[in-house]
């Protein structure tokens, strides 16, 4: 079986809470984070040199500070526990592009890894991943060939990458890849770290059918480099709550469709 996400601890939790609020702010006081959080100064000038470690956030004297045109990626273990609903709403709706006997592909996003939960329902499958947490999911499914890829391993996302994982990559010809990515648009997707976009597509150079899944926190979003055009996607499911006029300029591009919240 499928083993269960962790719960988030509290001190992760706050930690989430002080990001998504600094984000979308634009900026915070230590104060004013202190009286959000419910904790001592103390303990959340601890938190943010914490994400300022991390790069989640810029600190400075008396507080921290996110560029609005920049999205800052969380650790996998925050990212676990954000836009949970939309992920399993986007994983449901890939299940149908999905069939026994089939090679599949996942990314270190945890939206693939949401698709990666559902899939010893599936039947017989070839599973590809570089994310640890997908091969953690998947290692004791009998009905699943699990092909681990391997690299340099990333603590901040906790899977492998670098050149040893996008030549093992290259060796392979899968039906069918599943990615997320930071930020796009109605043209472009983007993700901020040149060697998470080198992995990205050497995923999608060798799979026949392309799927990007992504929340509603994404969209309408850029990053410093662009991953690949909209349209390099066969398909691209959406979640969440959306403009339909940038809908509608995605479905110039591609195929788009909508992912049912439950």
């Amino acid at each position: 079986m499928a083993s269960a996400p962790k719960k988030q601890s509290p001190r992760l939790q706050r930690q989430q809470k002080i990001v998504d609020h600094v984000l979308s702010q634009g900026f915070a006081s230590a104060a004013e984070l202190s009286t959000l959080t419910g904790v001592s100064l103390m303990t959340v000038h601890r938190d943010l040199d914490d994400l300022a470690t991390r790069g989640l956030l810029r600190k400075y004297h008396g507080g921290v500070s996110a560029q609005p045109s920049t999205v800052f990626e969380s650790s996998s273990d925050f990212r676990l526990h954000t836009h949970t609903a939309e992920k399993e709403a986007l994983a449901a709706d890939a299940l149908r592009f999905i069939t026994p006997g089939m090679s599949v592909m996942l990314d270190d996003s945890t939206t693939a890894l949401a698709l990666a939960r559902l899939l010893p329902d599936v039947g017989p499958l070839t599973v590809v991943s570089n994310y640890r947490q997908v091969q953690e999911a998947l290692r004791d499914v009998p009905d699943i060939r699990l092909i681990g890829l391997g690299g340099e391993y990333s603590r901040t996302h906790d899977s492998y990458l670098g050149l040893p994982c996008q030549e093992m990559i290259s060796t392979f010809s899968v039906d069918i890849v599943f990615l997320s990515t930071s930020a796009m648009n109605a043209r472009l997707t983007y993700h901020q770290e040149q060697e998470i976009v080198l992995v990205k597509r050497a995923m999608m150079g060798s799979a026949t059918t392309k799927v990007l899944m992504m929340d509603a926190s994404k969209v309408a979003r850029s990053a410093l480099h662009q991953l690949a055009p909209v349209s390099a996607f066969d398909h691209v499911l959406l979640a969440g709550k959306l403009d339909d006029a940038l809908i509608e300029e995605m479905r110039e591009q591609t195929e788009v469709r909508l992912s049912p919240m439950s």
